[in-house]
């Protein structure tokens, strides 16, 4: 028997609990539940006047608007404005009734401007849910997994200017020139001389003059012009895929092994992630971990130094060797400590000749002999038959990393990028908005990314202590 709604109850005047329409099972209802969400007041008392100006939105209010956007991965504030004002979930998290008028979606941005711009307000409340995750030892950072993806910018590709690159120092140039220096006396050589440019690079200056140079005869010889977006400057022109390009921001995170999110940085997209790498070590190193697992972006003697130094041990993966075809690969060439040389695979000797400013040493082959050898084509193309092999000083480290990875149990343990960081990656672009921003400037990208890691480890702690709670875990 067919029968027909009609929509005369529309109208129908009704009593009805707030609370009642909220499912008990619901997301929101869980992550209200696990946190105590009034410690925001202590994080922006000092932002607020207390006896002067009209009364202001309740900053627990306005920050679980933002929650709502960045867990639901809702595109824009003014969408998630539109929701809140017919979704009776949202007006319940937030403590609005059926009746209260919602917030205007600039509401928020005018706060941040006004009142969170250059704090770290965000971080802060990042770090105060991470604290709830330790306090119920769910986090075990003995093993900490490292990667880096890029977040699309708000940038048109085709409004970009060129500018003269702003090289920062790299963390180890200071104690690395000692160490080539030191190296250099040790093998009879002269220190080399100090550049003129070294000393504005170790203080963060620029060494461009402010305008843009009338030829590229004009640049020196190490320096180079990058693209530069006039929408958003402070992202990088980065390569996505075989030929794509685009304007992105890099944000390196770290998680443990139980996929909790430990810390990030914001930096611009056409950074490597090697040059990046300090910066989030610095906020981990206190962590007391065991393991940093990472990718081959990482493998590099600096980062094996630093963390070998620390007592942490670096997991890098197999890198094949970047070696033309048809010619010897380096595993070929042996090195003999006892006489500092190296022996090539017909027996012949390469032996120290200098220690460049990048911190190689330089083993050359004599050419007369390597003239008559027949292993010739195979080793070197050059004129004069010289092979060059390097070494750098810090190599030694790289050794001991090569040692770790064959050691039984770890190739299992790298195995585990794919369910842990890669993983938290995947989730964050596909659920919560994390492909691209629709803000401009690192700042924001940096709230972007404190607030969309916060609420996947409170959607994670709340799920957690539900679980507990109907005595499931």
């Amino acid at each position: 028997m067919m029968s027909q709604k009609t929509p005369d109850n529309r109208s129908q005047v009704q009593f009805v609990c707030l609370d009642d329409l909220v499912p008990q099972d619901h997301l929101l209802r869980i992550i209200d539940k696990a946190i105590d969400w009034t410690f925001i007041y202590a994080l922006v008392q000092d932002k607020y006047c207390e006896d002067n100006g009209r009364p202001s939105i309740d900053p627990v209010t306005l920050i679980k608007i933002a929650f709502i956007q960045y867990l639901y991965g809702i595109k824009s504030m003014r969408q998630t404005i539109r929701d809140i004002e017919v979704n009776v979930a949202y007006r319940w998290f937030i403590g609005l009734d059926l009746y209260d008028k919602v917030p205007h979606f600039s509401t928020f941005g005018k706060n941040y401007t006004r009142r969170f711009k250059d704090t770290d307000l965000f971080e802060q409340i990042f770090q105060h849910i991470l604290e709830e995750c330790y306090r119920f030892h769910l986090v075990d950072p003995s093993e900490v997994f490292v990667d880096a993806t890029h977040v699309k910018a708000r940038a048109n590709n085709k409004k970009m200017q060129k500018r003269i690159a702003h090289q920062e120092a790299l963390f180890y140039e200071e104690m690395l020139r000692k160490e080539i220096n030191k190296d250099r006396e040790d093998h009879g050589k002269k220190p080399l001389k100090k550049k003129k440019d070294d000393d504005d690079d170790l203080t963060g200056g620029s060494r461009s003059t402010g305008r843009f140079p009338d030829s590229t005869d004009d640049l020196p010889s190490d320096e180079k012009t990058i693209k530069s977006s006039t929408t958003d400057p402070e992202s990088g022109w980065f390569r996505k895929g075989e030929h794509k390009h685009v304007f992105a921001y890099s944000v390196e995170t770290a998680c443990d092994k139980h996929g909790w999110i430990l810390d990030f940085s914001v930096s611009p997209g056409n950074e490597h992630d090697s040059r990046t790498f300090k910066s989030l070590y610095d906020k981990i190193a206190h962590l007391g971990m065991e393991y940093c697992i990472v990718d081959a972006g990482y493998k590099t003697p600096a980062i094996a130094k630093l963390l070998l130094d620390d007592g942490v041990k670096p997991l890098f993966p197999y890198k094949r060797p970047m070696t033309k075809e048809g010619f010897f690969k380096k595993s070929n060439y042996v090195y003999d400590e006892a006489y500092d040389a190296y022996l090539c695979p017909n027996d012949q000797m390469l032996r120290y000749r200098t220690t460049n400013r990048n911190g190689y040493r330089e083993y050359k082959s004599d050419g007369r002999i390597c003239a008559e050898c027949p292993y010739v084509s195979q080793c070197t193309a050059s004129r004069d038959h010289v092979k060059l092999v390097t070494r750098h000083i810090w190599e030694p480290y790289m050794e001991v990393c090569e040692d770790i990875r064959y050691t039984i149990g770890m190739k299992e343990l790298y195995s585990h990028r794919k369910e842990t960081i890669e993983r938290i990656f995947g989730t964050a672009k596909e659920n919560h908005g994390f492909r691209y921003t629709q803000m401009y400037g690192k700042a924001r990208m940096k709230m972007k990314s404190a607030l969309t890691f916060a609420c996947m480890n409170l959607k994670k702690l709340a799920t957690i202590k539900h679980r507990w709670e109907l005595g499931m875990a």
